[in-house]
């Protein structure tokens, strides 16, 4: 995998957004998939909010997604294996870039036909703890006309990313303002943040 994080980490450093095409293997971003699906269909997905753990507005004129944290205590084997790929992830950024990462969060998203979260900055105003943004996409067979394309706002101009399946997308939460357009079928990833003390 260290090529793969080496590839992955000279993109950020190219663009200040960094893209890898296969961060997750096919094998287990469809296993993660199928736990999303899974969460969907016993409704135990819950709507996602803005602001931080002490206030939370939910708005869906302003974001529309359902999420669920990921885990180490489901005692699933594919967020296992996810988490000990980014265990493996972090260990290298640490030692390459010196990084000083110390703890990470995850989450599914699912966005359902017609959703979108408007322009923001993953970063909380009085709490600075994370430091990278990463998003996975579990979309298999995902074309242009479905929609939901990351739109990362750079000065001048923007990029747009199309969510198809095993691609991840890395940023610094504090400097990337971002949005994702609204999508015209269920669209899945999983989504977190690097964090620091």
């Amino acid at each position: 995998m260290e090529q793969t994080f080496s590839d992955f980490v000279d993109s950020y450093l190219d663009t200040h957004v960094g893209i890898s095409e296969n961060f997750l293997s096919t094998a287990l971003s469809g296993h993660l998939k199928d736990n999303l699906v899974c969460l969907f269909e016993n409704k135990l997905l819950l709507a996602a909010g803005t602001g931080n753990e002490t206030l939370v507005a939910h708005n869906k004129l302003v974001r529309g997604d359902s999420i669920y944290w990921l885990g180490r205590e489901h005692n699933d084997p594919h967020e296992n294996s996810f988490f000990d790929l980014m265990d493996e992830f972090v260990e290298y950024l640490n030692r390459t870039c010196y990084t000083g990462i110390t703890g990470y969060e995850f989450h599914y998203n699912l966005y359902e036909e017609g959703a979108f979260y408007k322009k923001h900055i993953d970063q909380f105003q009085q709490n600075g703890t994370r430091a990278y943004s990463m998003i996975m996409y579990l979309n298999a067979d995902w074309v242009l006309a479905d929609g939901g394309e990351l739109c990362i706002h750079h000065a001048g101009r923007e990029q747009l990313i199309a969510p198809t399946n095993g691609k991840s997308v890395f940023f610094k939460s504090s400097e990337m303002a971002h949005q994702v357009m609204q999508t015209n079928k269920a669209r899945m990833s999983i989504t977190g943040w690097l964090k620091v003390n």
